[in-house]
């Protein structure tokens, strides 16, 4: 069960949060400031924090701030009223993961939610072995009998994803999401290009293939 905690000072929506989330089958915790959160996070298992700005106490740059700095990696999801870069820069600073600008739509903060959990547990596992291969989350490399290669960031990324859930189908919309980010201007052609690029560099490869599946998206099939 993967247990989320909301850090929100308003009542009514922080409730309207708890409540979808636990709809799509979440464990909620919830807490009304950066304190209260920290004293849930030093009792319970916590996987994802959505956190408000602005709080009485500690609001949610002082408490992401404090959470990296004692190595909490746990994805971070803040919640601001206003949409400025100041206000961006200063969360990505401190360490946050996405930006949500209130009012919320709630089906958007499920699906970013879901991407930044799986992105999550890519980042995670750190290093996937198919038969001879072995890729490395952190050097960006596929080794096989002793030679390493280093492949791009999102083509090395977009095949962890592929041959981590294997026979698993994804749409390019799921992928552009997850790997270029919810934000980015980049269309789903984007997933073709670097399908192709990899396909023609490991069109020999006897441990796996990327299949496409028509009118739906990828998927990877391990032959070992």
């Amino acid at each position: 069960m993967v247990n989320i905690l909301v850090v929100e000072d308003d009542k009514n929506l922080q409730k309207l949060m708890v409540a979808v989330l636990k709809q799509h089958g979440y464990q909620v915790l919830s807490a009304k400031d950066g304190l209260e959160a920290l004293d849930i996070l030093d009792t319970s298992h916590v996987d994802l924090i959505i956190s408000d700005i602005m709080m009485p106490n500690m609001d949610g740059y002082d408490l992401t701030d404090a959470l990296r700095k004692s190595n909490y990696n746990l994805p971070i999801l803040m919640v601001t009223a206003k949409e400025t870069l100041d206000d961006k820069k200063k969360g990505f600073i401190v360490g946050t993961d996405d930006y949500m600008v209130k009012p919320i739509d709630m089906d958007e903060m499920v699906l970013r939610v879901a991407a930044l959990l799986r992105r999550s547990r890519i980042i995670n596992e750190r290093r996937l072995i198919i038969g001879d291969i072995e890729l490395d989350y952190d050097a960006l490399t596929i080794s096989k009998n002793g030679r390493a290669t280093i492949l791009p960031k999102k083509e090395f990324y977009l095949l962890f994803k592929l041959l981590s859930y294997s026979k698993h189908i994804f749409t390019r919309q799921q992928l552009m999401d997850e790997i270029w980010g919810m934000d980015s201007e980049a269309d789903e052609r984007t997933v073709d290009v670097h399908i192709k690029r990899l396909r023609e560099k490991f069109a020999d490869s006897n441990e796996f293939e990327i299949i496409t599946v028509r009118g739906l998206g990828y998927k990877a099939e391990i032959k070992v």
